[in-house]
């Protein structure tokens, strides 16, 4: 039995047309994500300052999420240690478990893990109220009264989210590091002053500023993808369930891909973070 080219060639076509309107309309919807971004940064860096909104979504969006972030990083820090003592203990290196935990959680965990727990939280939130404002024609009604809706909507957002990721990221890493401690400290009975004298004798302001600078980077792409999602709601309630749900997936993608993007841009710029 022969094979067929002609079969095959018709079928590559018919697969080639059908994954084409997929392919064109993906990249029309990151350009439009990049264009709402770019005004973004444009708006938030031109007055009039929406000073009293953008410290509420602070509040709202950062101040509320600490619970989440302190629970999640105490949990990290216990797991972190047990898998790192379970390593170490074969080299006989049990010394070297609060910096190879502080090391781990500063460089990468804290704030990786910080990210994709707030793209959840924020980003759903984001994305949910902004779509019932749209669905019910709140933003029309925020234009009809002279309001830049845009500007009050989500430019303090955006700003909101650049400022408080990095500070729910020290707070994770904080966080793990008490975590950290409870595990060894009922493992060994380690005490405080010596876990925390190990834990930041390998830990160099290299270390941790650009590590938690990139999570301005995470809080822009969480508010700005929810924020686009929300605007451009459709269908009525069942809509903002889908912008909800896919505020959570774009923005948490978008965090591991710009993650890969910033470590190398890191090691690049600061050679000595690369260093161990």
């Amino acid at each position: 039995m022969g094979f067929d080219v002609g079969s095959a060639l018709a079928a590559s076509a018919g697969m080639f047309d059908r994954l084409m309107p997929l392919v064109v309309a993906a990249l029309a919807a990151v350009g439009d994500i990049a264009l709402f971004a770019v005004r973004a940064v444009r708006e938030s860096l031109s007055p009039p300052f929406e000073f009293r909104e953008t410290v509420r979504q602070v509040y709202e969006l950062g101040l509320r999420s600490a619970p989440l972030i302190a629970v999640s990083g105490m949990a990290v820090g216990v797991v972190l240690s047990m898998h790192t003592r379970a390593s170490l203990e074969r080299f006989g290196a049990e010394s070297m478990i609060p910096a190879g935990l502080a090391i781990a959680l500063v460089r990468e965990t804290g704030p990786l893990t910080a990210g994709l727990l707030l793209s959840g939280r924020i980003g759903a939130g984001i994305g949910a109220e902004l779509g019932a404002m749209k669905v019910t024609e709140q933003i029309d009604a925020l234009e009809a009264t002279a309001i830049d809706s845009f500007r009050y909507l989500v430019v303090t957002r955006v700003v909101a989210c650049v400022i408080a990721l990095p500070i729910l990221t020290t707070l994770m890493n904080f966080a793990g590091m008490i975590g950290g401690f409870l595990a060894e400290t009922a493992a060994t009975g380690m005490s405080l002053t010596l876990y925390f004298s190990r834990a930041f004798s390998l830990i160099d302001l290299i270390d941790y500023v650009p590590a938690t600078l990139k999570t301005m980077v995470f809080g822009f792409i969480i508010a700005t993808v929810s924020a686009y999602l929300g605007f451009t709601t459709e269908s009525g309630t069942e809509g903002v369930g889908r912008a909800s749900t896919r505020a959570v997936v774009l923005s948490s993608v978008g965090i591991i891909v710009a993650n890969v993007v910033l470590v190398r841009l890191i090691f690049f710029i600061f050679p000595k973070a690369a260093g161990g």
